[in-house]
Order: C-alpha cells, then structure tokens, then sequence
C-alpha cells in the first residue's frame, strides 16, 4: 500500500527506481484518492482516459535505466494548458467541447520526461479572479476547510496537491494566480521570471505578465519542475538563453523588507504577526535583514488593473462564435458575435473585457493606459534599485488566509484587494515564490498563511536557497 500523503515528487523518484513500486501502481493509488474525494473538492474537470497507459509506458522507461527525475511522476495541468487530443476549456462555456491541436510547450518538455499526466483542473474562467468561483463548472473548495476557498485562479492545481490528488501541477499566474490558491491551501507556489518559461499553449490572458508556474508540495519538489519546463523557445520570443542575467555571488544574502507596505488597510492582524515571526526565523537562520522603501508599491494594484484588463480586452477577441468554440444563431453576423459573447462568458470576464476596451478607447487611452505603462517603469525601476541592495525581498503573500465560498462574490473590489502583495512580481517580471510560513485563528478556524521571497530577474536559485532552509528541507 503506498501512502501518497507522505510522497513527494523526489521519494517517490526514489522508490521508482529501487522498484518499491511501480509508476502503474502509483497512478493507481492516485486514481483511486481522486475518486475517493474529488466529488466534494472539484479540483479536477477531467481525469485522461490514458493514464495507466502513460503509467505502463513510464515502467517502460524506468527498466530502460533511462528515467529521469520526473518519469512516472503523477502531475495534473491547470484546464488553460494545451495538451494534443484532450479537452482545454479555461473553465469557460465558451470554449465547452474544445480540443487541444497541439502541445503547450511546457506539456512537449514534461511528456519528454515521461511524466504521467492526470488530468485538467478547475480554475476561474480565463484565468480572471482570486478564488475558483468565477469558473463554468462549479467552485472549487479548500481541502483542509471545504467552506472556503481555495484561492484562484489555479484554484484546481493547488487543491489537487493539498488533498493528495497529485505529485504537482502546474499552474499560470498573471498576478498572483499560483501564489495565492498555493498560500490558502498549505502548499508551495512558484512564478518564475518572466520569459523564463515558454507561454507557447497557453491560453493568453495578459501577455506581458502571464507566467506558467509549478505548484507542489515542498520547495525542492518546485525546483525539480521548474527545471524540466524552464528555457527559450522558438515560439515564444519573450523567452530568453541561459545566462543572460548575471548572477549574484554574495555568499551571504540580504533580504530586504518593505515594512511600509504592511501599513496599507486590509491586512488581518494574524498575517502581520506571523509576517513578524517569518523575520525572526529568517533573522535565526543568519541571514541581514535590512529595511527597505518601494515608494510607489502601493499603486500596484491599480497599475495592474488597468494593464490587465487592457490585454485582455484584446486577448479574448479571438473568442467570436465563429472560429471555434460555442456558436449562437443571430440575425446577422454582429448578432452572432453579441449572443455567442453574452452567452459564453461570464460575468467577471464581461466586466474586465468593458474596463480592458474602456482604457483603451481614443478618450481614455492617455489618461489610463498611458499612465499606467509610466507607472510600471516607475516601480520597476524601484525594485531594480532595491535589488542593489539586497538579494530578496520579502512580503505576506496573502493579506488574509482563505475566505469563505461566497463571501467576495458580489464585491468585486474586494477581491481585487488579495492581490495587493503579488502583482509586484508580475508587473516587474521577477519571480517569486510562496511557501508555507504557519497556521493561523481566523475566524475561528485555523488557516495557512504563506511567506512571499522575490529576487532579481532569473534568481530563482535564490529562492529556491532561502526557501529550503526556511522550511528545513
């Protein structure tokens, strides 16, 4: 009997190659816990009709003594990644019965590795919000409280390694959207650089700040995936070589805090002293810490809600009624666009498409738009000028822990707020990573919360370092 509660993608290669089972019986025992709970969670749209053949085929490889790190290892992807003869919707109704022509970068690199592929998980539509609600085809809900939930929009891909319905997954996050679902549901969250991991089959949101990232259980586990999809690729030309950007040789790092940020309303007191306690601990482990100022941070937010919307708005043209997907009869042509639109999208999705085409519209174009690109240098600028300084900077990642299913659903505002620490990242480009840093009282339950580390562009070594010896692996 193997117990996968335990595993992580590192043990079980482990017990792979010394034959304590094989890949068959481990997608087996995964199958068989997906089955068991997946009903009350709904992480997964889809399990693959193929995954003991892809399990049969991994064994395959492992007798051949040409297994790599990942052959065998049970992975989901998030329902925005295209994968050849399967079904990609983005959860949307628009795009309900689509079938993937081709394969998503990242898919070609993992199918190389003879991974096995689970199945596609549930996620907010398109990629648009912070809790898996906003997705066609039901909530997801938390595993470890199933009346909250489990953040978004990869919602699906951490709720499937939070309850042991997979090794990894991978996710996209265009402002937090791995980070986030990865804080509420206890496990680890990568965005990596910007351009360091091929967008090619991935279904666009906001291009400029789009980034597919792994969500696993441990720090080393996040690694191993980042190192099987990361590098340039021909059709992605915002992807760039190895060895672009210098690496930092201090031997002993500096992490820097902006302590500002923390006065910003909406913070819960519990996320402040943990936020509190996660420098103490970082402090003990020999690391400098230094305080830091990011004077323009705090326009974050608004900078990436007028950007996002604004790509979006063009992004999501493509989805006409005509060249595939959902189609609804109208009179005429412009009848057909307007219904197939009403009808297969939703409303968090119809709402940024009007503010994306209103900030672009010629009245509002300088005064939104424009601004707003300024802006994004400005705060780059700053981070560019921190990291002179100091080799991480670190936040809450989350200001609250997981809120109820419901309770942000008609306050769009408010939602937009659990942003307020990971947008950063996706604006500047740099990665980020968020790790479990405790449990929490909130609200009378008892939540995760997570510790947000930043580092230079293409310094995700960095993270990895501080991360490990943060969580003691």
């Amino acid at each position: 009997m193997i117990d996968i509660t335990t595993l992580t993608i590192a043990t079980a290669h482990t017990h792979l190659i010394n034959k304590d089972f094989f890949a068959r019986d481990l997608a087996e025992a995964y199958l068989a816990e997906i089955k068991k709970t997946n009903g009350d969670i709904n992480a997964y749209l889809e399990i693959y009709d193929d995954v003991l053949a892809q399990a049969d085929n991994a064994d395959k490889i492992i007798a051949s003594g040409t297994a790599t790190l990942l052959t065998g290892i049970p992975i989901a992807l998030k329902d925005n990644l295209l994968i050849t003869g399967k079904h990609v919707t983005s959860a949307s109704k628009i795009l309900e019965g689509y079938v993937a022509p081709y394969d998503a970068t990242v898919v070609d690199k993992l199918k190389k590795e003879h991974v096995v592929f689970l199945g596609r998980t549930n996620m907010d539509e398109f990629a648009m919000g912070g809790s898996t609600e906003n997705s066609a085809f039901g909530v997801t809900k938390n595993p470890l409280d199933m009346t909250r939930v489990a953040g978004g929009s990869s919602g699906g891909s951490a709720a499937v390694v939070a309850m042991n319905g997979a090794l990894g997954a991978l996710g996209s996050d265009t402002g937090g959207s791995v980070r986030e679902p990865a804080t509420f549901c206890g496990v680890v969250g990568l965005k990596p650089t910007y351009g360091g991991v091929s967008r090619h089959g991935l279904m666009a949101m906001g291009s400029s700040l789009d980034v597919i990232g792994p969500i696993t259980k441990t720090v080393t586990d996040a690694e191993i995936l980042f190192n099987a999809i990361k590098g340039q690729d021909m059709f992605d030309s915002t992807t760039y070589p190895d060895g672009q950007y210098p690496q930092n040789t201090n031997k002993k790092l500096v992490i820097g805090v902006p302590y500002h940020i923390l006065e910003q309303e909406g913070i819960d007191q519990s996320v402040r002293d943990n936020f509190t306690e996660s420098i103490k601990k970082l402090e003990q482990l020999g690391y400098e810490i230094q305080d830091i100022s990011l004077p323009n941070i705090g326009y974050s937010l608004a900078v990436y809600y007028i950007l996002m919307p604004a790509e979006v708005s063009s992004n999501l043209a493509r989805f006409d009624g005509i060249k595939y997907g959902l189609h609804v009869d109208g009179d005429n042509l412009l009848q057909d666009y307007l219904k197939t639109r009403a009808q297969g999208f939703g409303p968090e999705v119809r709402r940024r498409i009007l503010i994306g085409t209103y900030v672009l519209s010629a009245g509002y174009h300088d005064a939104y738009y424009n601004k707003a690109i300024l802006l994004r240098q400005k705060i780059s600028d700053e981070f560019a000028h921190a990291f002179q300084k100091v080799d991480a900077i670190v936040t809450p990642t989350t200001p609250t822990p997981s809120f109820k299913i419901g309770e942000k659903a008609h306050d769009p505002l408010s939602m937009y707020l659990a942003d307020i620490f990971t947008v950063p990242a996706n604006i500047v480009g740099i990665p980020a990573i968020s790790i479990p840093s405790g449990m929490v009282t909130y609200e009378g339950s008892t939540l995760p919360v997570g510790l947000q580390i930043m580092a230079p562009h293409a310094h995700e070594s960095v993270l990895f370092e501080i991360s490990k010896k943060f969580l003691g692996e």
